[in-house]
């Protein structure tokens, strides 16, 4: 995700209350606008949005009925900025991928282009010069995309027109400033919710942890349903013997595929003071995360208060370690074998990280 406000610059964004004829400081053309940075940078909106169209790929490849998921994988894509109107294509696509995985009667590709067309018409500040946020906007279309509405449709119709106002109302309850993240979640869970009662479709429901409000100068803080320290997040606790291998990987998937619902640390009973380099040398390439950035071999007198303990499957016992759930996951030593042996395992983490996710959201019993 990109962090800044101004594209060019970072600079914070000015928002003017009428047009003035402004140069996009990209592709220079001119064009009315009321956004511009306090450097006087315009950027248009095809420019802002250059590279969205990778959106088409992740959807079609998807295979996740969480709606909310998916669009965080698209908020992770470098062409998503921390504010912008590619989430006025985003929401809609995430919740077009959802339903249809969730046993929706769509043809997402279809779908996915008629998403981008419609969604790419809705401007950047639309929130507040329209009162109409994109993001909700945007769920409404999702609606009359799964239903075929037209303005001559009965039902389709106005269910879309519900579930537009239904989103609307979700994100307009919160108050501003605008926040392209707070914003298209609450437009996402309201389709959600509308959608399991009124089209009887259950995409999966999850409630996101922000980890993005460092990077908005303008958060709500306390009153954003999503802010973290609102929500405490149990602490997971991956170990095994070296703490080198498998549970420096866990906790690195931990972090990518979980980090809004728990956090993720690791150590060894027996450190071996280094993580596997082959380990770190196939996590960057298979995930594009670097473990040697902020992990490191540790023992378990460094690890802070824990809720839940997963061992990787070489019999740890950790009998001076509290936590409320143990578990086992029982997976092969790679160390010293080949790449082969190491995928084996990264994938087999990735899939236990997923499902520990999934039973943490729905039975918060386990803490």
């Amino acid at each position: 995700m990109n962090t800044e406000e101004c594209l060019i610059c970072g600079a914070p964004l000015e928002y003017l209350t009428r047009d003035e004829d402004m140069e996009c400081a990209i592709c220079h053309r001119w064009e009315p606008s009321k956004t511009r940075c306090a450097q006087g940078h315009y950027v248009c909106s095809d420019c802002h949005t250059q590279g969205m169209d990778s959106i088409f790929g992740l959807c079609l490849a998807e295979t996740s009925a969480d709606p909310v998921a998916i669009v965080r994988r698209m908020m992770e894509l470098p062409f998503c900025h921390t504010h912008g109107p590619e989430h006025h294509v985003m929401v809609g696509a995430a919740l077009l991928t959802a339903y249809r995985n969730a046993g929706g009667r769509l043809e997402l590709e279809r779908a996915l282009q008629e998403m981008y067309r419609r969604g790419k018409e809705v401007p950047g500040g639309a929130c507040g010069f329209w009162g109409a946020c994109g993001a909700g906007i945007s769920a409404g279309q999702f609606l009359a995309i799964a239903t075929e509405s037209t303005p001559l449709a009965q039902e389709p119709w106005g269910l879309s027109n519900q579930m537009t106002a239904r989103a609307l109302d979700s994100i307009g309850r919160v108050g501003g400033p605008r926040c392209c993240k707070r914003d298209s979640w609450l437009a996402i869970l309201a389709a959600v919710d509308f959608v399991r009662e009124r089209l009887r479709v259950e995409m999966e429901r999850t409630v996101p942890v922000c980890p993005y409000s460092r990077h908005n100068s303008q958060c709500i803080g306390s009153r954003c349903p999503f802010w973290a320290v609102n929500r405490k997040k149990p602490t997971v606790a991956f170990l095994c013997v070296h703490n080198s291998c498998r549970s420096q990987m866990a906790e690195a998937l931990g972090r990518r595929l979980a980090g809004e619902v728990f956090r993720s640390v690791s150590a060894g009973t027996q450190p071996s003071g280094r993580i596997n380099p082959d380990a770190v040398r196939l996590m960057k390439q298979v995930y594009g995360i670097d473990m040697e950035e902020d992990q490191y071999s540790k023992p378990l007198s460094q690890l802070p208060a824990v809720d839940l303990v997963v061992t990787m499957g070489c019999q740890v016992q950790c009998p001076a370690l509290p936590c409320s759930h143990r578990e086992d996951w029982g997976l092969e030593d790679p160390s010293g074998q080949e790449d082969r042996a190491f995928l084996s395992v990264m994938a087999q983490i990735e899939e236990k990280v997923l499902d520990l996710k999934r039973r943490i959201q729905a039975d918060r019993q386990m803490l």
